[in-house]
């Protein structure tokens, strides 16, 4: 390796970091917001009584929502032990849904 080629790397390294670090003090000043996918909507953007569908197929009707989502999980595609899934639950309010009219 030449000492020509190392202190580039060197310098490119650092630039490349730098870079990073920046948008990361960006990231963190700015707030971290995201959206839910075209289609969807988060559990806790819908009305309590709602029914409402995931993308894995699994429906249900929503209950409460707060920090967490109380639901009542109604169908699943799940194959291997569906009774699991099936019944009251405690799952977060940014799960993308479908709501059902």
């Amino acid at each position: 390796m030449s000492v020509g080629y190392a202190m580039a790397l060197a310098s490119f390294n650092s630039e490349y970091h730098m870079k990073i670090s920046t948008k990361v003090k960006r990231a963190l000043k700015n707030g971290f917001k995201t959206k839910p996918s075209k289609g969807y909507k988060y559990l806790k953007d819908i009305k309590v009584g709602s029914l409402f569908e995931t993308g894995f197929g699994t429906r249900g009707i929503l209950l409460d929502s707060g920090v967490n989502a109380k639901v009542i999980i109604t169908q699943t595609e799940v194959k291997d032990y569906p009774e699991y899934y099936l019944g009251k639950k405690l799952i977060s309010n940014k799960t993308e849904v479908k709501e059902i009219t």
